[in-house]
């Protein structure tokens, strides 16, 4: 879905299909066919726009094989969907019934990272549409933040300045821009937009910035208005922005929340839980980041009693249905979400130019939430697009054809 800024500028929104993961070309070819194209449908739209998952294998055999690049161009054009952005932080293994931490490897000291990213671009360059000239790639916040040191972070440092080199030249020899976003993550060497200032400053290249989900900025209490400032004093690229909420939690103590919470503790993700306390010193399982914020790795740690203060309110990393608010005495951070995008696109120039709402929890939501049907499935993306889509026309964007 493309929609014209005020300023001229066109800003782009996709869905990512990370919600429905496949780790061949076949795959990729079949979500399309299956998923993307009836939630273009449903929109009543003529052209879709949606952030693709390439898993290793998947991006490997589309980067040595130009003919099944092309294959993929045109599948997408048939069925009238477009790409402009890549969802390039899970490597492989994003359907597995377990993901947790292996969604960290390899990390940014490892270098089949750099090896990955970089077909990535590739791959993004040639599935661009006739009339885009710039697409983006989201990745992971250099790593998970054990296990980290001042040896691998500059291995890391080093394969980013060489992803740099490598997206100009990409630039100069097909005449498309492609840019890398690393995405804050709670519990990463990056967990904020703050943590990113340093690392990305040091490199000081418009093609690598930040990619910003607006469900990690709410989990790490970030305020969205301090952390886009800056971003933007530090001249520090807002390469995209997904648009997501997480699971709010207003009074952790009382046994009705704690009960409500203990639903969206599920097996495949994690689902690390921050709060807030002036006060408290964190259990071992907890760890403590930021002035007063302190955390949990998962969901079930938080619960299991005495990791976290439970006297202010819980934030856990568990995306949201933008629409689709949970029932009380639990809510999500869309006030968050609406304060960023009101920044990132709501002023007198764009902040960025690429959404992407990414909702890959469908499938681990509550039993009684999940979708029960592909078709529902569908239902369901197209109301977050829809949602979406209402946010950008109320400040003031125009939806184009």
């Amino acid at each position: 879905m493309r929609f014209r800024h005020p300023d001229g500028t066109t800003v782009h929104l996709a869905y990512c299909t990370n919600v429905h993961p496949a780790e061949t070309v076949d795959g990729v070819l079949a979500q399309l066919r299956d998923h993307c194209e009836p939630v273009r449908r449903r929109l009543g739209r003529d052209r879709l726009g949606i952030g693709l998952w390439l898993a290793r294998d998947a991006a490997r055999a589309l980067d040595a094989d130009p003919a099944a690049l092309r294959g993929l161009r045109t599948e997408l054009d048939r069925r009238g969907l477009e790409v402009v952005t890549l969802n390039g932080f899970p490597y492989e293994g994003f359907g597995a019934e377990e993901v947790k931490y292996r969604v960290y490897k390899p990390d940014w000291a490892d270098s089949e990272r750099l090896e990955h990213t970089t077909a990535l671009a590739r791959v993004l360059a040639g599935l661009l549409p006739d009339d885009v000239t710039e697409g983006t790639v989201s990745t992971l916040p250099l790593g998970w933040r054990t296990a980290w040191d001042a040896d691998r972070a500059e291995t890391a440092h080093t394969a980013l300045v060489t992803l740099a080199e490598r997206l100009d030249a990409l630039a100069d020899l097909t005449g498309r821009s492609v840019r890398v976003g690393l995405e804050p993550e709670p519990g990463c060497i990056i967990e904020t937009t703050a943590d990113a200032l340093t690392p990305l400053t040091a490199i000081a290249h418009d093609r690598i910035g930040v990619c910003v989900d607006t469900c990690h900025l709410a989990t790490s209490f970030e305020d969205p208005d301090t952390a886009l400032d800056a971003l933007t004093e530090a001249r520090v690229p807002i390469v995209k922005s997904q648009l997501s909420a997480a699971l709010h939690a207003e009074h952790p103590r009382l046994p009705a929340v704690r009960e409500a919470l203990a639903k969206f503790d599920e097996p495949r993700f994690l689902h690390q839980t921050r709060t807030v306390a002036a006060t408290g010193t964190p259990s071992a399982t907890a760890t403590a980041t930021a002035a007063g914020l302190h955390g949990t790795d998962d969901l079930g740690e938080a619960l299991a009693g005495g990791a976290l203060p439970d006297g202010t309110p819980w934030r856990a990393h568990f995306h949201i249905p933008l629409h689709a608010a949970p029932v009380a005495p639990l809510t999500a951070t869309l006030p968050v979400l609406k304060a960023a995008l009101t920044r990132l696109v709501g002023g007198p120039h764009p902040l960025t130019r690429h959404l992407e709402v990414e909702t890959y929890t469908w499938q681990a939501l509550p039993p009684e939430l999940r979708p029960r049907a592909r078709s529902q499935l569908a239902d369901g993306i197209a109301a977050e697009l829809a949602f979406a889509r209402d946010l950008l026309t109320d400040l003031g964007l125009k939806e184009l054809p």
